[in-house]
């Protein structure tokens, strides 16, 4: 591949990890028209996707998973398929469970290592897409399941995903929940979360309420009591340490098999640096890491208020782009429009 990645220059109004973790869900402002599709899962159950336009009939596609609580209308979503548009790709965002806006039928949610569903969907694009690049991209909790997702299936993967981008990913489930945990404002971060979380349990009381102890969901006030209480419990792990442990993905980089990019920042307040998986990253050579000191979770903002850039998109897109031209041996990546 040819990718040269542009250096990350944080915005100077914008200093520090927090401010770029929170400025970016307010200055993400990006809309397009998207089409909802339904697609029914094998448990009976259903997820929903939200097509961009295709540039193209024979476009290039890529799936995008979002974050903890997002969707794949989010604002870093809605600037992704804008990117990947520029470079004549196609973008369909994967709502995991619960997120579209429409609870889900069945006795579960969504939680970090669940990778189902997401394979089931990029089997689905091979499918219809056969003869074109297909890539992936994850936000946070999406990215985890990603890469996930491609460590289990090693080789097999090559099949149904050509490249991948993971952003802001909490690669050691447990540290990021106990950093959180640790300071104030980890734990404000925290209970925005929980708010919705908790929400989402008592919204489906009616199928989960035997699988879970709902007193300690509404008295969760940190991650680990909330997925000892609900996450673990509804969806077959021992604990909250259990869930933890086996849905990392930190353990499956050493797995994955295609061409995978990851955008993180040092001073991520999700995940401690001294978690990133810079062994495992440094032991693949389909890995290609990219640890800026500053940006914050999901941040990445440049320039001023009034005009400001979002380098993790722009750099994801690029990446994605070059792998598509790889891949269809067209010579150099066709050059961003506009």
């Amino acid at each position: 591949m040819t990718f040269q990645p542009r250096a990350f220059r944080p915005s100077r109004w914008l200093w520090g990890a927090h401010a770029q973790t929170m400025s970016g869900r307010f200055l993400r402002r990006a809309t397009m028209e998207l089409r909802r599709e339904r697609i029914e899962l094998p448990d009976g159950d259903f997820v929903d996707l939200d097509h961009a336009p295709m540039p193209a009939k024979d476009a290039p596609v890529v799936l995008l998973l979002h974050g903890l609580e997002g969707s794949a209308r989010r604002g870093y979503a809605m600037n992704v398929y804008r990117e990947l548009a520029a470079y004549g790709i196609g973008g369909i965002g994967m709502n995991f469970r619960s997120c579209s806006g429409e609870p889900n039928r069945k006795a579960r949610l969504y939680h970090s290592g669940e990778t189902t569903d997401a394979l089931h969907v990029l089997q689905l694009l091979a499918e219809r897409y056969p003869n074109v690049p297909r890539g992936a991209i994850g936000f946070s909790l999406g990215g985890n399941a990603l890469l996930k997702l491609l460590g289990e299936q090693g080789d097999g993967a090559r099949g149904i995903v050509d490249a991948a981008v993971a952003v802001s990913v909490p690669y050691d489930l447990g540290a990021g929940a106990d950093a959180l945990d640790s300071t104030r404002m980890g734990r404000f971060y925290t209970s925005v979360f929980l708010k919705s979380l908790v929400a989402k349990a008592e919204g489906k009381l009616d199928v989960i309420g035997d699988k879970c102890d709902m007193d300690r969901v509404r008295a969760a006030r940190s991650f680990r009591t909330f997925d000892d209480a609900a996450t673990a419990p509804i969806h077959g792990f021992a604990g909250a340490e259990d869930y933890y442990t086996r849905s990392s993905s930190a353990q499956f980089l050493e797995h994955i098999r295609v061409p995978t990019l990851l955008l993180h920042a040092a001073d991520d307040p999700f995940l401690p640096d001294a978690h990133f998986p810079h062994a495992a990253v440094a032991n693949n050579p389909l890995l290609h890491a990219i640890v800026t000191p500053h940006g914050g979770h999901v941040g990445f903002i440049e320039g001023p208020p009034w005009n400001p850039g979002f380098w993790a998109e722009e750099t994801a897109a690029a990446f994605l782009a070059d792998s598509a031209n790889c891949i269809r041996n067209t010579g150099p990546p066709v050059p961003r429009r506009g």
